[in-house]
Formats: C-alpha cells, sequence, structure tokens
C-alpha cells in the first residue's frame, strides 16, 4: 500500500508551541531567538562516509520522527529517464534482501531473468521494423519470468514491520528538487529505524518493478492527463522554459514510464543515493550521545561516494512574452507566471511578501478585487517557488472565473493589481500582517516532530546549513515597502511573462472555440 499523507501526524505539545509563537510575533528578532533555543538542543555530526545527521533532541513525549531528505529529484532527470526519481521512491518500500523474500538467493536470480527478458522485449518493441508475433512472443516470455520471480514476494513487509513495532505515518514523497522518506517510531525502537532506513538504501531490491511502474503511469493518468489543471500545468512549465529541467514533469512523460528499466533505476540509484547527497534529521525523545553509535553502526555500512555535479544547463532570460491555451470541455482557468531567482537570493523573503499581500486570506488584494468587489472570480491566489526552490523558478499568480466571466476579465484585474505593487507601496497595515502571518506560519511548521524533521532536511539540501530555516523570520522581518516596489518592477514584466488559460470549449465547436485576446 502507498504510505498516507507526509505530515499529517500528531502535533507537537500545543503549550510549547503557544509559546514559541508568541515569542516569535513580539520579539524585535524572533528568528535569533528561536534559533537560539533549538541551537541547544540540536547537534550536527557528519559520518565518515559523508551522511548528514542533524538530530534534535525534543523530550515531550516518548517518540521521535524522522526525515531522510535526498538532494535528487525530477530536475536531475534527462530525457528517457523522467519519472524515476518518484519510481525509485516507490521501490524503496519494496524491501531488501532480508525484507521482502523468502529466497533471496532465488529470487535474485529470478528477477535477472525478469530484466533480461524485458530488455529483450522492449528493444523489440521500439524497433520500427520488428514482426509483431516476435514482439508478442517476448512480451509473453517476459510476463512468465515476472510472474516466476513473484512467487518468492512477501507484499509490504518493510511497512508491516513498522506499523508492527509502533511506527505511523510512513510516507515519502517526490518533487523537483528532492526525495524525501519518513515516518515515526516509539523511542525505544532507535535501532529498528537505524537498520531498517538504512538498509533500504545499502541493499534495495528492484522486486515487482514493472508492475510498479503500471501504478506510476496510473498516477499519471489521474494527475498529469485526467485533470484540466494537470493538463495545463504540465503545458504551462513546459512553455515557461525552454532548457532547464524543471520544465519535465516530476511523475514523468508517458513515454519514459513505458520504456525505462530497472537497469536504468539501478544506475539511478547508484549515482544519486550516496551518503554525500543525503541528510537525515531526527526529531523526538532521543539522546544524541546515545544514538550515535547505533547510527554509525548501521548508516556507516554505507560505502562513501561523489556527490553528484550539479546542473550545467541554466534557464536563458525570457525576452518575450509567451501565451499556451488549453480548449477543454472544463471550465476555465486562468494563470500567469514570471521567472524568479533561486531560494539563496537575497530577495526571497521579498516574494513571500508579495504573496501574502495578493493572496493570503480575505484581506488580500486579489481576493477582494476579483472575488468580493468585481465578482469576476470564484478563487484567485499566487505563490512563489513553482516547481522548485533550488535552481530559479517561477512565481505564479492564477484565478477560476465566476460563473459567466472570462479568462479576459480576470487577466485585466489580476494584472491592474501587480501594477499597483510597482507603483504604490503597501500599507503599514499590509506590511504588519505579513510579517505576524509569515512568522505565525514559518512555526506552525514545527509544532510536529514530522514537519520540523522535513523542514531542517530540505534547508540543510538547499543551503548547507538546517540554520537558515529560522533566519527566514529575520529575512521575513526585513522586508520594506520598497523592496516589495523594486522586486516587483523587476520580476513583474511582460517579456518575463508566460501565460496559460484554459478555454472552454463549446458542444459541438469541435475544439474551435475562440481563445480570445491573450492580451
Amino acid at each position: 500500500m502507498r504510505p498516507t499523507s507526509l505530515l499529517r501526524t500528531r502535533l507537537f505539545a500545543r503549550f510549547a508551541v503557544t509559546l514559541l509563537l508568541t515569542a516569535a510575533v513580539a520579539a524585535p528578532s524572533a528568528g535569533q531567538d528561536v534559533l537560539a533555543d533549538f541551537e541547544e538542543k540540536t547537534s550536527v555530526h557528519v559520518l565518515d562516509n559523508g551522511w548528514t545527521f542533524i538530530i534534535v533532541e525534543r523530550p515531550v513525549a516518548p517518540v521521535f520522527s524522522f526525515a531522510t531528505v535526498v538532494d535528487v529529484g525530477g530536475a536531475q532527470e534527462v530525457p528517457g529517464i523522467t519519472g524515476l526519481a518518484h519510481m525509485f521512491e516507490h521501490m524503496a518500500f519494496k524491501g531488501t534482501p532480508n525484507i521482502g523474500t523468502t529466497d533471496y538467493e532465488a529470487e535474485k536470480k529470478a528477477l535477472e531473468e525478469v530484466e533480461t527478458a524485458y530488455i529483450a522485449y522492449e528493444r523489440a518493441r521500439r524497433d520500427p521494423h520488428a514482426d509483431a508475433a516476435e514482439v508478442e512472443r517476448l512480451h509473453a516470455a517476459f510476463k512468465e519470468k515476472e510472474e516466476a520471480a513473484g512467487e518468492y514476494i512477501v507484499a509490504n513487509e518493510f511497512g508491516d514491520i513498522v506499523e508492527r513495532e509502533g511506527g505511523v505515518g510512513l510516507n515519502a514523497f517526490t518533487n523537483s528538487d528532492h526525495t524525501a522518506y519518513a515516518y515515526s517510531l516509539p523511542a525505544n525502537r532507535v535501532e529498528l529505524f537505524a537498520f531498517l532506513e538504512s538498509e533500504r538504501f545499502l541493499h534495495p531490491v528492484f522486486r515487482e518493478f514493472y508492475k510498479e511502474r503500471g501504478v506510476v503511469q496510473e498516477e499519471r493518468r489521474m494527475r498529469a492527463e485526467s485533470q484540466p489543471i494537470g493538463r495545463l500545468i504540465e503545458q504551462l512549465l513546459a512553455t515557461a522554459y525552454i532548457a532547464h529541467p524543471y520544465k519535465q514533469p516530476v511523475v514523468g512523460y508517458m513515454s519514459d514510464l513505458q520504456s525505462f528499466t530497472a537497469t536504468d533505476a539501478e544506475a539511478f540509484y547508484r549515482k544519486h543515493y550516496v551518503p554525500a547527497n543525503m541528510v537525515t534529521v531526527v526529531v523526538g525523545h532521543v539522546s544524541a550521545e546515545k544514538i550515535l553509535p547505533t547510527i554509525e553502526k548501521y548508516f556507516g555500512r554505507l560505502p562513501a561516494g561523489e556527490k553528484p555535479e550539479t546542473l550545467r544547463t541554466v534557464e536563458p532570460p525570457q525576452i518575450a512574452e509567451k501565451t499556451v491555451v488549453l480548449v477543454d470541455p472544463s471550465q476555465p482557468v486562468y494563470a500567469e507566471t514570471y521567472h524568479q531567482p533561486n531560494i539563496l537570493d537575497p530577495d526571497q523573503a521579498v516574494y513571500k511578501a508579495i504573496d501574502d499581500v495578493l493572496s493570503n486570506g480575505r484581506t488580500s488584494r486579489l481576493y477582494r478585487s476579483l472575488v468580493r468587489d468585481k465578482k469576476i472570480a470564484a478563487f484567485s491566489g499566487s505563490f512563489s517557488g513553482f516547481p522548485g526552490n533550488k535552481y530559479p523558478g517561477l512565481w505564479l499568480a492564477f484565478a477560476v472565473p465566476a460563473k459567466d466571466h472570462t479568462n479576459e476579465e480576470v487577466q485585466a484585474a489580476i494584472r491592474e493589481e501587480l501594477e499597483r505593487l510597482k507603483t504604490e507601496p503597501v500599507s503599514d497595515g499590509e506590511l504588519k500582517r505579513f510579517r505576524t502571518r509569515a512568522k505565525a506560519d514559518l512555526l506552525r511548521q514545527v509544532r510536529s516532530n514530522f514537519g520540523l524533521a522535513v523542514q531542517l532536511g530540505m534547508y540543510q539540501s538547499w543551503y548547507g546549513d538546517w540554520r537558515e530555516f529560522f533566519r527566514d523570520l529575520d529575512r521575513i522581518e526585513k522586508v520594506t515597502k520598497e523592496d516589495i516596489m523594486r522586486v516587483a518592477t523587476k520580476t513583474l514584466t511582460a517579456t518575463n511573462r508566460t501565460v496559460g488559460m484554459i478555454v472552454t470549449e463549446e458542444p459541438g465547436s469541435g475544439g474551435e472555440t475562440d481563445a480570445g485576446d491573450a492580451e
């Protein structure tokens, strides 16, 4: 079974959170105050093989959570293997030579035969001159080998062990920047955690690879092909980017999902799942001094390897406005994106301020203008860091036109609000609300051990320092009205803009509905 939603777990003690929130909002240097508190109970340890561990001692309840964040996502894929980072996430739950099998030596031989049979079939399937009968014969031979290998499988044994030992929240996710794995266990199960988590990255077994690949294909059908928004987003990214792999869907293109092999997956694993590319954050009722020998014992088993080189491709500056129109039977949707810097840029907090002023709650400008006053949209909003933060991403504004209203109407209203950001300072109240809500939102993420583990792992991966998560508070405090006007003027320009919209196809139109003037 697939794990359930990642951060929906028990919250950290409400009393402690209330104190943190109160201190953060009231203190003149909230980030430093909260950081100082966490520094006292947080330690960083880098094993000889390069694996980084961050341990946060939080003895509130006799449990702990962890997150292993791997510095690999959809952005590390190349044409032909898109979707493979996400695919490996699925495979990481399939077990090891010691978990998930009745006889690994026999299964290993059977899996080798499966791969040989599949590669022969795939080579013939892609050969335009292949005999159809021969392709069918090779496919049948592959399925026969696959069925034989399945006789050795103990289904879901990895997850069953976790649940049997009191674990909850078993989950993982893949995005453009990272792949992460997380769950919680009772405090007396540290050794079990160390064994299971190190074992699945030391000896992953690609059992049921092609069946699971079919599961991922169905995910793509459901998320990207059957949903109008999914289809629009895929087209929007492919239009906004001309070079950088952020243009690729994390779930992968269907042709790649129908073609990449377990051999491809193993090569991807060996390149990216090296200790130097991994961070594990442990948060809860643990003692760093006591658990480090256990961590060294198990995680130290993985051989060292070089961290993969960074991407060479840099997205060139956009020099022309672009528009993509999807004619579809669904309701209209409007979106426009603008290229923005990556998370290391000093102006990242300013983009958060722009988002807050435009779309945070019923006092936000887009809601008041489009939804409340003009009543031309059923919903509107904006967000930054799409589809990722490690490399320069996109800032996006969007709206769903209300009944009997059009994309052109919401486009005009959105751009009116964007122009105001360039020419009029935001009010004192808007800036104050942004700072207060941003601080509360950031600290709300650390309510649960889960949430804190994931955030610290990602910030360690992005910045090389988990402390930057808390320093966001101080960056937020320093944002000024002039910063917002400056960044809006620099970023929200026509030549930096990509527009995407769904135009409703009228019954009987045959897809020829007039898209209207995108301007």
